[in-house]
């Protein structure tokens, strides 16, 4: 189903976010570091459709390059998920939103590599001219919301060095793996009206480190 990107749709994703219930992060083992990614809904490129911002990003950076991911780090001391997401968001893409953009919060993540990420989903409603961050940024892309909901949209395999479910999006020929699968796979399962968990779902190996 086609999502246009208007008001009607905001409101419908902001309805369906605030019947989500997180899980509370004092569920997770202490000692991770706090992160945050911005889920921003923005205008499709060429049609008039809702789409995710996604960034493949840059090879030079020293953790995680050449991977695909919403835009997002660590937070600052003191620093709220809410308030990382907004200025990494900024910081990487060049694109100033606020606390009235945030339409909702999904369950945080835990990674291999020792962070705790929250998702914040965010709705951008002017983002034509992103500045994308050289130094962090390869490329950017819009999902349509519309990718999300194919039925082969997310596939789960087994992999011998974990007994958790592997979870990949097939993005155009592409895989894109967790923690970013695992994200965008939750919103998606919000926005069909489910409740789905995706802690327990696992990342490849070469993202463990």
């Amino acid at each position: 189903m086609i999502l246009p990107f208007n008001a009607a749709t905001r409101t419908m994703i902001e309805n369906r976010l605030a019947a989500f219930t997180r899980i509370g992060e004092g569920q997770y083992a202490s000692g991770l570091k706090r992160a945050a990614v911005a889920l921003v809904m923005v205008e499709a490129a060429t049609e008039l459709e809702t789409s995710l911002l996604l960034t493949l990003r840059a090879s030079g950076l020293r953790a995680h390059s050449n991977q695909w991911a919403p835009p997002g780090g660590r937070c600052d001391p003191g620093e709220t998920p809410v308030q990382a997401a907004i200025r990494e968001l900024h910081e990487e893409l060049g694109l100033q939103l606020t606390r009235d953009d945030v339409i909702g919060v999904l369950d945080d993540y835990p990674t291999r590599s020792g962070y705790l990420i929250t998702p914040v989903v965010m709705w951008a409603q002017d983002s034509v001219q992103l500045m994308p961050n050289p130094d962090e940024v390869a490329s950017v892309h819009r999902i349509a919301l519309s990718q999300l909901a194919r039925p082969q949209a997310f596939g789960f395999v087994a992999i011998p060095e974990s007994d958790r479910r592997l979870i990949r999006y097939s993005h155009f020929g592409h895989f894109i793996h967790a923690p970013t699968a695992a994200l965008i796979y939750q919103f998606s399962e919000v926005l069909a009206g489910r409740i789905t968990r995706v802690a327990e779902l696992e990342q490849p190996v070469f993202a463990w480190k």
